[in-house]
């Protein structure tokens, strides 16, 4: 199957204009739809927001790539649209998406058609093919330069194939692999093979894509190739790499980090990989210490739990707005029929936040088996239960129980695995249903229910120094979590201030969350102000992001700043973290609140002392333009 079948000229609209990424998104599933490609519009859309969730589709220079494999699907194929102007689809590299096909899989069919969609992903790495469709005059070029260009690979393809057959040794092999198989797989096998072609260094990658295993490495391949490429997000099979020297890497990286990562594999000093039993690709690999392990699995934990966090805790907030304290003030909150409504959903879904923490944690750790346990531990650790009370109550485990309960049941399963690995093959099918679950959901309660009790003494001796501190030391301590949220702009230092103020939003210490917020919000402002009031420290491109950055830190996008502090560390990062840091200790000074983990204007109403809250935002972000300004030269005598 060619790409041109699957592209039908009612799915491309060339010179489009939209101003979001919501908005790219609704504009392509309508394409798909006019291509008679869909059954379930809504359906289809839903599958594509899901993919979104995982991490953005945006593949960097100018070029996006969303799909979905859903039975909303009634036959493949592909939407395009061309956006002169280009639209922030979320990229690595802080490029703006020019170029845009979605891609539309059915569910339980057979999928011929995804070789003709991987062959999309690949071409699109071709700079001059990509520039080509960018100035297409209409729609019929557009198709007839993509049947072009595939018609051409294919050649290039075939002469390939018979050179290959006398190349016996690769140095380097490689193993790519996206959640979804269909787009970044392929990209970054391509991209590999093209930097290995251009460093002089013989490279084979292998695809596991939504069909299976393409271009599959073989033991005599494996056996004299000089080092391994993993660049996966997801499990691949890791056994047959024992002894070798491994590179461990996202496929994101694979698709732009490929002359990085090939150095590294030839190099001497990378790690040789010791499989240990298990097949994922998480284990032993040149990246994947420990500390790297266990920020992974926590995030995976934590990216799933923000929006009950978020959803439930603005909904609590919002009860709180809607309600008149005169009534009762000891049932502040569920006074009026409107904010009981919305405070009792809201606690539903705050609720939810600790075993959905502890459940996805232990998934991310052992894998589907480990999701029951991890939310059993999760829910154990809610509810504080002890030996001497298991109706729970008398002890405050908490957000540190959970975590710990979430780690504690995906080790269990991993364990329980290797128990039951000796197990006869008849009985393979019980385990998952039965075994897993049985024994692991009483482990993780019985060591749950022991720890219990001291995480409750830490977490109460925590918030008994918190709601000690003087006014000073709150001060500080909200120059400290604010500035952290500029260290990294959204990586783990970032994350580690966030996380704790949640944790300590579900504790009832609403004056942290406003000061991460306050903090978390800085950056973007801090660098648009300084784009407008000192131009001659930027270029035009760079004067006109800083509009947008405006609107970024006003609706609590911190990464709005990242192209800027990529572009020069040494100046962007300082300025940054000492304007958060100021906007932090003020919020605390100031002594403002907020009941709802998420920053931006958005949540304003919901801030105690809004107005003192602005003006946080407003000095800590005119304090970080000041010192970027000064320490930033005016090009032209940069």
């Amino acid at each position: 199957m060619r790409i041109t079948e699957l592209l039908k000229k009612e799915s491309i609209e060339l010179g489009v204009k939209v101003s979001s990424k919501e908005e790219a998104i609704d504009r392509l599933v309508g394409l798909m739809e006019a291509g008679g490609r869909l059954k379930d519009t809504a359906g289809y859309k839903e599958g594509i927001l899901a993919r979104e969730a995982l991490g953005s589709t945006a593949v960097g220079d100018g070029i996006a790539i969303p799909h979905a494999k859903a039975a909303a699907v009634k036959e493949p194929g592909l939407s395009a649209m061309v956006v002169p102007d280009g639209v922030d689809y979320e990229a690595f590299d802080g490029s703006f998406a020019h170029l845009i096909f979605m891609i539309a899989a059915p569910e339980g069919e057979a999928d011929v058609h995804l070789e003709a969609l991987s062959r999309l992903s690949t071409l699109l790495m071709d700079p001059d093919f990509k520039n080509d469709l960018l100035k297409a005059k209409s729609k019929e070029e557009f198709l007839q330069l993509i049947d072009d260009k595939e018609s051409e690979r294919y050649q290039k393809k075939k002469e390939a194939e018979g050179g290959a057959k006398a190349q016996s040794r690769y140095r380097v092999l490689a193993v790519t692999a996206c959640p979804t198989g269909i787009a970044h797989t392929f990209m970054a096998a391509e991209n590999l093979e093209q930097q290995g072609k251009r460093l002089g260094i013989t490279l084979k990658a292998e695809t596991n894509g939504a069909e299976g295993v393409g271009n599959a490495l073989t033991k005599e391949e494996i056996a004299g190739a000089e080092g391994i490429i993993i660049a996966a997000d997801k499990k691949v099979d890791m056994a047959r790499f024992d002894g070798k020297r491994v590179v461990m890497a996202t496929v994101t990286e694979g698709i732009q980090k490929g002359e990085d990562l090939i150095k590294r594999a030839v190099s001497p000093e990378t790690p040789f990989y010791h499989h240990s039993g298990s097949a994922s690709s998480s284990e032993n690999g040149d990246q994947e210490h420990v500390g790297r392990s266990i920020y992974k699995h926590l995030m995976n934990g934590v990216s799933h739990m923000l929006p009950f966090v978020i959803g439930g805790g603005i909904l609590i907030a919002l009860a709180f707005l809607f309600d008149d304290y005169s009534i009762d003030p000891s049932n502040f909150g569920k006074n009026t029929p409107l904010a009981a409504y919305l405070k009792t959903i809201g606690e539903q879904a705050f609720g939810m936040m600790l075993p959905v923490l502890a459940g996805y944690i232990a998934m991310s750790i052992a894998d589907r088996p480990g999701l029951a346990v991890g939310f059993v531990g999760g829910l154990i650790a809610k509810m504080g239960a002890t030996f001497a009370n298991p109706a729970g109550g008398s002890v405050n485990s908490g957000f540190l129980g959970a975590l710990l309960a979430g780690f504690i049941g995906g080790y269990i399963v991993i364990m329980l695995k290797k128990a039951f690995s000796r197990l006869p093959k008849s009985l393979e099918g019980i385990k998952p249903v039965l075994l897993y679950p049985l024994v692991g959901i009483f482990l993780v309660a019985v060591v749950t229910t022991f720890i219990n009790p001291f995480v409750g003494a830490i977490n109460d001796g925590l918030t008994g120094l918190l709601n000690g501190m003087g006014g000073t030391s709150k001060i500080i301590l909200g120059a400290v979590v604010g500035g952290m949220m500029s260290v990294d702009m959204g990586g783990p230092v970032n994350k580690a201030a966030y996380v704790f103020g949640t944790a300590q939003l579900a504790e009832g210490n609403f004056d942290i969350m406003a000061a991460v917020m306050a903090g978390g919000m800085v950056p973007p402002i801090a660098v648009a102000l300084c784009t407008t009031f000192f131009k001659k420290k930027f270029t035009d491109k760079e004067r006109q992001s800083g509009l947008v950055n405006y609107i970024m830190g006003l609706s609590f996008i911190s990464e709005g700043a990242i192209p800027f502090a990529a572009a020069d560390p040494l100046r962007v990062i300082p300025s940054c973290i000492a304007g958060s840091a100021v906007a932090g200790g003020l919020s605390m000074a100031l002594g403002c609140t907020l009941r709802a983990p998420h920053g931006g204007i958005f949540v304003l109403p919901t801030i105690g002392n809004p107005l003192g809250y602005l003006l946080a935002i407003v000095i800590g972000s005119a304090a970080g333009c000041v010192i970027l300004a000064a320490l930033k030269k005016n090009l032209e005598t940069e």
